[in-house]
């Protein structure tokens, strides 16, 4: 979320993100309709964006330098261990309290995609996830040509960013750090309420209903 608000405050935007794709169930089936490796449009899907972070664009980038050949690569880096602990409390700990009503779709993009896709089931084992991540990124590294290619710490903050785009540095503005961990915690407990919350009031409705008849 601070690259996509980073890139949205230096004109890239807007800024495609998981958080867009989640409440709009056909542009989950878009991706995987990818997945399965069919034939998509994505200068089409893409046509209202000026640049693309997270999951599940992420997943294929590679179709993504093909389709757009000028556009450029960021690499986002960090600390193995932290990005494990940070992805174990926020986009894994969610799973669990995505309510019944979510379309179907949600989860299966999630599963097939992130948990079974690229961690093969092994997310809980932090090794074997750790590992995962590491090849990751020694793969794009590898794949990515070097003068499309930024390998970019947040921490580093503007100045590689806007080099790497070859835009001016913002004079007066802080760079964006967002905190997803917190953000996502709010949003489980509020899953969490609405979890028990929600079939409380359908079985309410459905006894007035029943007293009324």
């Amino acid at each position: 979320m601070s690259i996509k608000a980073a890139l949205e405050e230096l004109g890239y935007g807007p800024c495609y993100h998981m958080k867009i794709a989640i409440y709009r169930p056909h542009h989950l089936q878009f991706f995987m309709r990818a997945w399965r490796g069919k034939k998509v449009k994505w200068k089409r899907f893409f046509r209202g964006y000026h640049s693309v972070v997270d999951w599940p664009a992420c997943s294929f980038y590679k179709e993504l330098m093909a389709e757009f050949p000028d556009a450029k690569i960021l690499l986002n880096v960090r600390d193995p261990e932290a990005w494990y602990d940070s992805m174990y409390d926020t986009i894994y700990a969610i799973q669990p309290s995505f309510p019944f009503w979510f379309p179907p779709v949600v989860r299966k993009l999630h599963d097939d995609i992130i948990w079974n896709g690229h961690f093969k089931g092994n997310f809980e084992d932090r090794q074997i996830a750790i590992a995962a991540y590491v090849d990751w990124t020694d793969e794009v590294k590898k794949t990515v040509p070097p003068d499309r290619l930024l390998v970019y710490n947040v921490e580093d903050g503007w100045a590689p960013l806007c080099n790497f785009l070859g835009i001016p540095v913002p004079e007066v503005k802080a760079f964006p750090h967002i905190n997803e961990r917190k953000s996502f915690q709010r949003v489980i407990r509020l899953l969490k309420v609405l979890n028990w919350l929600v079939p409380l009031l359908l079985i309410i409705l459905a006894s007035l209903a029943i007293l009324s008849a």
